[in-house]
């Protein structure tokens, strides 16, 4: 262990930086919302607009409340980061496990917020009023939050996901009735982030992995609402290793559903997850009409896991696989150390 320790030690003295995610990489553009110096940009759709050609490119957006809307759709791969004091990678984590008990990327030291508040109804569509509109293939995005402050009422979407090989790492995303649009067509990747809202939170065709994510309802409805529509589509919705929990003083016991079908072939897998008493004993719901959901369960715990009282649910005897959701090349796009 003390080997380890130094070689941990050694390690974290040459990237600083980079695990904390509090100084800008060599040649990212900088975001900066005051104090802007020469050659940067106060705003992160100035930051956006600037790009151009099909290169690989960051951002690096340091801390404060940025009042807009991001509409994201350079051609080539593109990595934005915001600043956190604390986002160390798994592996260093654990070779320095005596120093910290942080493990792994987080949402909870975040100092970078994008928001607005449109509405659906009134702005063209759930894509349209993002607050966040990621239109391009091979996306990251580290350590962002990201609201829609739109409220109760009307579908308000804080992050419109739309493309494939896109990948978000302790994000947060806060709304209220369908807050997070993963859409694709193609494959999405959620780490150590936090989603919350109370009707069709988390929406969409992509097939999209949430792993160690935390899911906050704030009022009663559907987490899920996959709009997966051919029997030949592969596509998953799959929580796994998550938990589910209440952000509101208001009693939710009973009153949230894992998901219903928002069109008619909807599949949505929740695994080895943590389910409290505010799931529903029928688990799933209904929407789209003569819907015929694939909609399971494997190894969940907590007072909401009990399945014998589940509707419209398909057996499920082992866990789905990275591999399942994201493609058989997934370890080449996804960040496993976060």
């Amino acid at each position: 262990m003390h080997l380890l320790f130094r070689l941990a030690s050694l390690l974290l003295c040459a990237i600083p930086a980079a695990l904390a995610l509090t100084t800008p990489p060599s040649g990212a553009k900088i975001v900066r919302q005051s104090g802007t110096k020469t050659g940067e940009y106060s705003t992160v759709s100035a930051a956006v607009a600037s790009l151009s050609g099909t290169g690989n490119v960051v951002i690096f957006i340091y801390p404060g409340t940025y009042k807009e809307q991001v509409y994201i759709t350079y051609g080539g791969p593109l990595t934005i980061y915001g600043y956190s004091t604390k986002s160390v990678p798994l592996f260093f984590s654990l070779l320095v496990d005596e120093l910290t008990t942080h493990s792994g990327g987080t949402y909870k030291n975040n100092e970078v917020t994008i928001t607005n508040n449109l509405n659906a109804q009134d702005n063209g569509g759930n894509d349209p009023c993002a607050t966040v509109r990621a239109h391009n293939a091979n996306f990251k995005m580290y350590n962002v939050n990201v609201k829609n402050t739109y409220g109760a009422g009307k579908q308000a979407t804080a992050l419109s996901a739309k493309a494939t090989r896109q990948g978000f790492y302790g994000c947060s995303f806060t709304g209220y009735q369908d807050t997070l649009l993963a859409d694709g067509p193609g494959y999405q990747y959620y780490s150590n982030c936090y989603i919350e809202g109370a009707v069709d939170y988390i929406y969409g065709k992509a097939s999209a992995w949430f792993g160690e994510c935390t899911l906050a309802s704030v009022g009663g409805g559907a987490i899920t609402a996959n709009s997966r529509e051919l029997a030949s589509d592969p596509g998953y919705y799959v929580i796994d290793s998550s938990t589910i929990i209440s952000n509101t003083s208001t009693s939710l016991v009973g009153k949230v559903y894992l998901g219903r079908p928002w069109r008619a072939l909807a599949r949505v897998v929740f695994q080895r997850s943590t389910l409290p008493n505010l799931i529903n004993a029928a688990g799933w719901t209904t929407l789209a009409t003569g819907a015929t959901p694939i909609f399971m369960e494997y190894g969940n715990t907590g007072a909401g896991a009990d399945t014998s009282a589940r509707l419209y649910s398909t057996p499920l005897s082992t866990q789905i696989t990275h591999a399942q959701v994201l493609g058989s090349d997934y370890a080449q796009w996804i960040d496993s150390s976060f």
